[in-house]
């Protein structure tokens, strides 16, 4: 089976996490949650450390601050207060619609996971669904759109067996 996501890896410590792996099982339940075909869709998700992110974070929000995840969705997809995205069209399997980029910073992910004992494999399936959504439209800054979105991670990571993280 072709892997849905394109990785960049830039820091050695998410090779050996599995990233690629784990990023493709929880996109797939994504994908399956909002009745997408993935073969229809690209993303490319970089796994990176908190000097990266934080360049990034600085670079596209002037927050000279590292966070978990980023991402840069191809196309504005934004729905009215309290709505759930329209959902994009699928390109042909041999020439897919590119929903956009995701990046995610293994230190802090580590940290927030240490810190919230839990497994980081669970927090990082999480972020990863956090940052497709985004991809796709969903955001979390207006508490009506938040609610919408967390419904949404929490339906997704209910199919991988994952707890609600809210």
């Amino acid at each position: 089976m072709e892997p849905l996501v394109d990785i960049v890896i830039e820091d050695a410590r998410w090779e050996a996490f599995g990233l690629e792996t784990l990023a493709d099982t929880a996109l797939r339940a994504g994908f399956a949650e909002i009745r997408l075909a993935p073969e229809g869709f690209s993303l490319c998700l970089m796994g990176c450390d908190d000097a990266r992110i934080m360049a990034l974070n600085q670079d596209f929000r002037g927050r000279a601050k590292p966070t978990n995840v980023l991402s840069w969705p191809a196309e504005d997809r934004a729905a009215a207060e309290g709505e759930v995205p329209e959902l994009p069209e699928p390109g042909a399997p041999d020439d897919p619609e590119h929903l956009g980029d995701i990046a995610i910073s293994y230190d802090t992910c580590a940290a927030e996971a240490a810190a919230a004992g839990k497994p980081l494999a669970e927090h990082v399936s999480h972020l990863v669904i956090h940052g497709f959504l985004h991809l796709l439209g969903y955001d979390h800054v207006i508490d009506a759109d938040a609610t919408v979105m967390e419904a949404t991670e929490v339906r997704i990571l209910a199919r991988l067996g994952l707890s609600d993280p809210y």
